[in-house]
């Protein structure tokens, strides 16, 4: 397909007897919001892995913009670099400032100057919402303070998508909506996004497709508005019941 970012093609993943993906295959076009949903051990965060080749795949193909990054001939450094991933953990080098922990993979990786690193760095604090907060420490930041820095340190590497594995678990509530809201504004950016989270009120507001797993396997490939008015498998109904209060 000519206007396919992502394409994951009859993915299999063994961790041992675990069948942790079975069978996926999906595309994702550039632009849109593709959130993934699904009780813990469905293979939600193993396949977001698997296309940031954080695992290799037992069997099975994934293309990043034409690349067959399944191929392990391919320089993985150039696949990460068009491919931004946050983690449920930030993940922030502690003795590093905020401005330092979003400049330093730009120097190392892009060959940018210390004068444009930080310029792009501070661009992207504004961009989170805390521009003031350039010169401190992890330690001296809120989770969600944190999590916002872990998302500026991705986007400036200027990724054509981002992956995001459950950005808002090891926040306190309060702390989420911060997080959420610099996503939403990715997502109105045209930032192509593929999400696995819980936050159901998120997945309805940003997604253009939302995916169901369960045991490995991907159930539904849905928009919003049709997965929770008509969800087509008995296991997906089962789910949306117990989340959705």
């Amino acid at each position: 397909m000519n206007d396919t970012i992502i394409e994951v093609r009859h993915a299999q993943k063994y961790f041992g007897r675990v069948h942790a993906l079975n069978d996926v295959s999906l595309t994702v076009r550039p632009r849109e919001v593709v959130i993934i949903i699904g009780p813990s051990g469905s293979g939600k965060s193993t396949l977001l892995r698997s296309i940031n080749h954080l695992e290799t795949l037992t069997s099975g193909e994934i293309y990043i913009d034409k690349m067959l990054v399944t191929d392990p001939k391919v320089n993985i450094n150039t696949v990460r670099a068009e491919v931004g991933m946050v983690f449920q953990q930030f993940n922030l080098f502690p003795h590093m400032t905020a401005l330092e922990n979003i400049s330093l993979a730009q120097r190392v990786v892009r060959q940018r100057s210390q004068t444009e690193a930080e310029k792009v760095a501070r661009d992207l604090l504004d961009k989170v919402g805390i521009p003031e907060k350039a010169d401190s420490y992890p330690s001296q930041l809120s989770g969600g303070q944190q999590q916002r820095v872990a998302i500026a340190r991705a986007l400036a590497m200027n990724p054509k998508i981002m992956l995001f594995d459950e950005p808002t678990s090891a926040l306190d509530p309060e702390m989420i909506t911060e997080v959420l809201d610099v996503m939403q504004d990715l997502a109105r950016d045209g930032m192509t996004m593929l999400v696995v989270s819980h936050e159901m009120g998120f997945a309805r507001a940003a997604a253009t497709r939302i995916l169901f797993m369960d045991a490995g396997q991907l159930l539904e490939d849905t928009t919003p508005e049709l997965l929770y008015s008509n969800p087509q498998h008995e296991r997906t109904k089962q789910f949306l019941s117990k989340i959705l209060h």
